[in-house]
């Protein structure tokens, strides 16, 4: 088959659809590699690295028009390329679609991630809101299936968009499978001297944002008197200054500690080197921290409700995320009791092998097979 895949985010991104996206094509191209993959960007100047198979073809735009609209390019004329490079299946692996792909003879399929916008209108603009929903509906109107990444995706595909739940298939996000692996003593020290680790310490990895709401970890930590350190990473906006002031004026500096620029590789030893991961989102499409955490074999707190459970299973902890005295009390009990601890990781550990790679890939090319032989 002839499979093209929208890799602007895979090239282009270092978060959560970029990690998606790469981890899609390459899963794609390991466990299928008799096919022909084409990996369609607006550019790849400066882009990020990763590994692409002898059978993948990279496509940007030519001609003087194209280089210069790029955007223009992705959204309107990328559709023209099916019929060139014989697609058999084209799937928008970032919420969308180019314009007219319905019209051309590759079977169309959109991942859909999350519909956040939705459910916390306030977190953004009016006007990216307006762009987000016509996208959205549009690709998913068009598309042969829609990928939802998680049963509450799927829900709020349904309940948002109106598209008929027979249209949608879930297909769950695996993690990176550099963190299948126990990292080594050497490596753990590297790091643990690279950042100045403490002895012990609470884990958050996530864009440091509002709606990820580490800011009430901190609060519990204060208020009830948790000296244990609590160290966050991820990339910085606004809300962390929120989180900063909070520190400065309770007297956290050392207790706090915030990365924003860690590489990739660093995550690993991050996490093994943690007493637990603590996630107390208010809303994501999935979780893939919540895995990376699994699979590093550390307990997990994370909020009840929404997809959480889905990515976390029946053994993590979960907590309200705005009730600061139950997050302290997770924080508590699985640091002090040491069977507990000792279950949660061992079931955890379990749960997260659903989501391995090899069967990631055999359910997405399910997918795309159901369709083509519809």
């Amino acid at each position: 088959m002839n499979i093209g895949l929208d890799a602007k985010r895979a090239f282009y991104n270092r978060s959560g659809l970029g990690n998606y996206s790469r981890s899609t094509i390459n899963l794609l191209e390991k466990y299928f590699p008799k096919n022909n993959y084409f990996l369609y960007t607006p550019s790849t100047e400066n882009a990020i690295s990763f590994p692409i198979y002898e059978n993948t073809k990279i496509v940007t735009p030519t001609g003087i028009f194209n280089r210069f609209m790029k955007t223009y390019w992705r959204s309107f004329k990328l559709a023209r390329r099916f019929k060139k490079d014989k697609l058999d299946i084209y799937h928008g692996l970032s919420n969308e679609v180019p314009h007219n792909a319905h019209k051309k003879d590759a079977k169309i399929f959109t991942t859909v991630h999350d519909l956040i916008f939705f459910r916390y209108p306030e977190l953004y603009n009016k006007f990216d809101r307006k762009i987000y929903y016509q996208k959205f509906k549009y690709s998913a109107q068009i598309s042969d299936k829609v990928i939802a990444i998680s049963e509450q995706t799927k829900t709020d595909i349904i309940h948002f968009l109106n598209i008929d739940e027979n249209k949608i298939e879930v297909v769950y996000q695996g993690c990176n499978p550099i963190f299948y692996k126990e990292v080594s003593t050497e490596r753990k020290i590297e790091v643990a001297q690279k950042y100045n680790l403490p002895k012990q310490y609470i884990l958050n990895v996530g864009t440091v944002e509002k709606r990820k709401n580490i800011l009430s970890t901190v609060q519990a930590l204060h208020l009830q008197k948790i000296d244990i350190p609590l160290i966050i990473i991820g990339g910085h906006t606004s809300y962390q200054d929120d989180i900063e002031n909070y520190i400065t004026q309770h007297g956290m500096k050392n207790q706090v500690l915030i990365y924003n620029n860690v590489p990739f590789n660093d995550l690993p030893a991050l996490y093994q080197l943690s007493e637990l991961f603590i996630y107390p989102s208010l809303f994501e499409g999935f979780g893939i921290p919540i895995l990376e955490a699994l699979n590093s074999k550390i307990p997990v707190i994370t909020t009840r409700g929404g997809c959480f459970s889905e990515a976390g299973g029946l053994h993590s902890m979960y907590v309200k995320p705005d009730n600061i005295e139950e997050i302290g009390e997770a924080i508590r009990k699985t640091l002090s009791d040491t069977q507990l601890k000792k279950a949660v990781i061992e079931e955890g550990y379990k749960y997260a092998q659903k989501f391995n790679e090899d069967k990631i890939a055999e359910n997405l090319m399910n997918v795309y097979l159901g369709m083509l032989n519809y």
